[in-house]
């Protein structure tokens, strides 16, 4: 039975949670998008396939610093088109080796055709998330001095 778009939700977060690459990418059709609306330092506007999602959140996963230990307070809204359901969610964990308290807040728009995501909307609180990391100001000052894909 394919996943239904509430079903591709949950393992989305639960990905996140695991920090698995292959985990969220394995959700996504082969030619599935991933954009993201809200541009931050590191990430492209757009990704395009599975294996291209799959290396971008291997990659950044890997290096971050951060650990989700849980997602939760999550909101899910049905739309009027089946294929689409949204999640507002919220992330807490710990950030390096001292494992200071940490918390990020997005919001997920997916699509989901036959099983698989054909379309991802990724917003979350970038700046929020790089002053966690007490990353902030090169965040800012990268996003002063171009594109946000550095």
């Amino acid at each position: 039975m394919p996943l239904t778009p509430r079903e591709a939700l949950a393992r989305y977060h639960r990905a996140m949670v695991d920090g698995s690459a292959d985990d969220l990418a394995d959700l996504y059709a082969a030619d599935g998008v991933h954009t993201f609306p809200f541009r931050a330092p590191g990430f492209p506007a757009r990704l395009k396939g599975r294996e291209e999602i799959r290396a971008l959140y291997r990659a950044r996963w890997g290096a971050s610093p951060v650990r989700l230990t849980e997602i939760h307070d999550v909101v899910v809204h049905d739309a009027a088109d089946p294929e689409v359901v949204v999640g507002e969610w919220e992330g807490t964990g710990t950030v390096g080796p001292d494992h200071r308290p940490f918390r990020a807040t997005g919001m997920l728009i997916l699509r989901v055709r036959n099983g698989e995501i054909v379309e991802t909307r990724d917003y979350i609180d970038a700046l929020g998330t790089y002053h966690a990391m007490g990353r902030l100001r090169d965040a800012v000052a990268a996003m002063e001095n171009g594109p946000a894909t550095a």
